[in-house]
């Protein structure tokens, strides 16, 4: 009980603290947050506060938060109506007491709007930490994606950009100009969640320090771990997946490789043409970085990406508590490091003998041979550098580093047969 009574005395401090925030990016008078676009442009017209407007508001979203979910809608959460009120008088009052706060030149207005957006990041970052309820516009998102089965991420972009253009088509027509949103709106969107994620990572250790450690899962019994495994990094073209089957066969090993995907779906519960299409790579990085940022807000969603990568992690070190197999790419080289008998092999080659390898694999000309060399290559380098924080073609990263093109795809079999044999004595 002592543990949830200091879960809402943090989530009241975390609102107190949106309040302010939102308060001192509305002050810096380059527009407010998208969730107080709306409130904020009506109070600018209508008699009623800011404050006023955001409960109003806000229970609007909650009634439809009901709406959507019907049965589903947990009775918790309407908490969301008393913090409402709360929170629409705390944001009158923070305007208030930031009534010296008025910068007048366009730099001071620039500070004031990123001031703001550090004290409302902190507040997202405090609400999530203590994990109690959600503010209506996230319990609206977090409906929205439960009952139409879609990415929190994705629907929290489209909100924010639907209440600003509301917002701006409001202040059209009341004032046939803009008033209330401007690129402050815009840049607060997109800096806040990265904000919130930044403290997330820094003051990790704050969950276990006012909420004390959770409480651990019944643990299995630890599998044998002495038996070998052997990884095998590859360019593409270079026949690293064909050696990794011949190798492992040779051995009487198991062998994983796109089998890793089948299992990757039942461990993680994406739809296995997702995966197939994601792993290993690293499509749009700059569209996905926005879009993980608003992840900051939904508690314990996190972005498909890093879902399917922490799966593959899991699935990997199970296949790998078994012992005697072989696992081609996924970053194994890296979730494997710190496991004993486990040896890693990088796979490279000429581009000329990628190419004609690739051909004469995959039924490619010559030209789309060179270009899906490339994409891919360039993909698994990313995906690699993204989580792992490594260089996927170092050699420091593999006990041996291997041109396949020196003795052909079966010599190369065999070298590493030797190498593993030389090893074992």
């Amino acid at each position: 009980m002592a543990v949830k009574a200091r879960r809402y005395f943090v989530f009241l401090i975390g609102l107190f603290i949106n309040a302010l925030g939102i308060s001192f990016i509305t002050k810096a008078n380059l527009g407010t947050s998208p969730i107080s676009s709306i409130p904020y442009t009506l109070s600018l017209y209508f008699p009623l506060t800011l404050g006023q407007f955001t409960i109003a508001f806000s229970v609007l979203l909650i009634v439809l938060q009901i709406a959507i979910l019907r049965s589903r809608f947990e009775k918790i959460q309407l908490l969301q109506i008393p913090v409402s009120v709360l929170f629409g008088y705390f944001i009158d009052f923070t305007m208030e007491l930031l009534f010296f706060v008025a910068p007048q030149n366009y730099p001071a207005k620039i500070v004031s709007l990123f001031i703001g957006c550090l004290i409302l990041g902190f507040g997202v970052y405090t609400e999530v930490l203590a994990n109690v309820v959600m503010l209506p516009g996230e319990g609206f998102v977090k409906a929205f994606c439960t009952a139409f089965h879609k990415e929190f991420g994705k629907i929290k972009v489209c909100f924010d950009a639907t209440l600003s253009i509301s917002a701006a088509v409001i202040s059209l027509i009341l004032f046939h100009h803009l008033e209330g949103v401007r690129e402050g709106t815009i840049i607060s969107a997109l800096l806040i969640g990265t904000i919130a994620s930044f403290y997330g990572r820094k003051l990790y250790f704050l969950d276990g320090m006012l909420f004390g450690a959770k409480e651990a899962a019944e643990e299995e019994p630890a599998e044998d771990s002495s038996g070998l495994v052997i990884t095998i990094a590859r360019e593409y073209g270079s026949g690293g997946h064909e050696i990794g089957k011949a190798l492992a066969q040779k051995l009487g090993m198991a062998f994983y490789d796109r089998n890793l995907i089948d299992l990757t779906a039942k461990e993680s519960g994406l739809s296995r043409e997702f995966i197939e299409k994601n792993e290993q790579s690293v499509k749009n990085p700059i569209l996905q970085q926005v879009i993980s940022q608003f992840y900051a807000y939904s508690g314990d969603d996190m972005p498909p990406m890093d879902r399917l990568f922490l799966a593959e992690w899991k699935v990997i070190s199970e296949v790998a508590a078994k012992g005697n197999c072989v696992i081609v790419g996924r970053c194994a080289d890296v979730i494997l490091r710190q496991r004993p008998h486990t040896v890693r092999f990088f796979i490279h080659a000429p581009e000329d003998f990628r190419e004609a390898h690739a051909a004469a694999s995959y039924g490619l000309t010559k030209e789309q041979a060179a270009l899906k060399i490339r994409e891919v290559n360039e993909e698994r380098a990313k995906h690699y550098k993204k989580y792992t924080g490594g260089t996927w073609e170092s050699a420091e990263n593999y006990h041996l580093s291997i041109d396949s093109a020196l003795c052909g795809i079966d010599g190369t079999v065999d070298v590493l047969y030797r190498f593993i044999k030389d090893m074992e004595k």
